[in-house]
């Protein structure tokens, strides 16, 4: 956690470079030459479960499978690719899909970015989701990089706004009021502990919102590190990663920005929740090792198998990928994902 500078009092005029943490990230991950502009993109920075291993793009390609099933096999299947990266997700499914399906599917990368050079020609690039979509929709780590208020309770146990610098020194703003008091009243509730932080989801939740309101018929996920209100951290999840590591937050576009998503405020009536080990194993993702047997009978077999089960490991793994959480938001069709 970054610490908060207390020199000025927050009745004083706000100088220009004192913003509330929402404007600092968003400028900072999408305005020019905000991160997620950047031509290396995430995968530079950080490792997603679609970069961890093709297995994951095979399980949301049979995902879609089952919604093109739920669905009746519609002319036309949609499947949107949310925070798309660099297209990686999508160009995955479609690579996996059996062929039938794929000839039928239309797929979409919803991302700031400009579209980058040898992306299957088949994938349209959008800077927004399309509308009267019918089929999947399929939103890998990008919730957390929706830009939030941080909330810090002040010595006389009032929740007040953090506000932040380009360099990342903080400090206390105004009361929280408004939407985002009843937003916080209602999902993250603080004590008048000094000190005690929450990151205000309410622009997830609008932003959710607004994604799943693009299907006509089929499904919406959302994938993403999360809490409930059972584990909400008591000071907040709010982080930084470049190259690989974790860093202070620091909202100078030189890094990403990001913090776990209350994803029970995100779900919508009929929404479902489960950890990302369970979605995967309903999917095939067991991460079972391959028989002995198998070693002496095809040792080239036993080896690619034994691999297989290493990256399946990985995402479905407690204290790792395993422990995203997943939200199925079905759209006139009953529920895809059971085991």
């Amino acid at each position: 956690m970054t610490a908060v500078t207390r020199g000025e009092g927050p009745g004083e005029r706000e100088a220009p470079q004192w913003r509330g943490w929402r404007a600092a990230a968003r400028e900072a991950l999408y305005g020019p030459g905000g991160f997620y502009r950047r031509a290396e993109g995430p995968a530079g920075h950080f490792r997603t479960s679609v970069h961890a291993s093709p297995l994951f793009a095979g399980a949301v390609a049979g995902l879609l499978c089952r919604v093109d099933e739920a669905l009746g096999r519609p002319a036309t299947l949609d499947f949107v690719d949310m925070a798309a990266g660099r297209g990686e997700l999508a160009a995955g499914v479609l690579a996996t899909l059996p062929a039938e399906v794929a000839a039928r599917t239309r797929a979409y990368a919803v991302e700031v970015a400009e579209r980058p050079a040898g992306l299957d020609h088949r994938i349209e690039w959008l800077a927004e989701p399309p509308r009267g979509v019918t089929g999947l929709l399929f939103a890998n780590e990008w919730l957390d990089n929706v830009p939030v208020e941080v909330a810090e309770v002040d010595s006389a146990g009032v929740a007040r706004l953090v506000l932040v610098r380009p360099d990342g020194t903080e400090r206390l703003g105004e009361p929280v009021d408004g939407p985002q008091a009843r937003w916080l009243a209602r999902w993250w509730p603080l004590s008048g502990e000094a000190g005690l932080r929450a990151e205000i989801g309410l622009p997830r939740d609008e932003a959710w919102a607004s994604a799943v309101a693009t299907l006509d018929r089929g499904l919406a996920v959302a994938v993403d590190y999360a809490h409930t209100a059972k584990t909400r951290p008591p000071f907040g999840t709010l982080t930084g990663f470049r190259e690989g590591r974790e860093m202070a937050a620091v909202p100078d576009g030189s890094c990403d920005i990001t913090a776990h998503v209350a994803l029970d405020a995100c779900a919508l009536p009929g929404g479902r929740l489960l950890p990302q080990r369970e979605a995967l194993r309903a999917l095939g993702v067991t991460g079972a090792r391959p028989p002995l047997t198998l070693a002496s009978a095809d040792p080239a077999a036993y080896v690619r198998a034994l691999a297989s089960a290493g990256e399946a490991a990985e995402l479905t793994a407690a204290g790792g990928l395993g422990d995203f959480g997943w939200l199925l938001q079905p759209v006139g069709i009953p529920d895809v994902l059971t085991a």
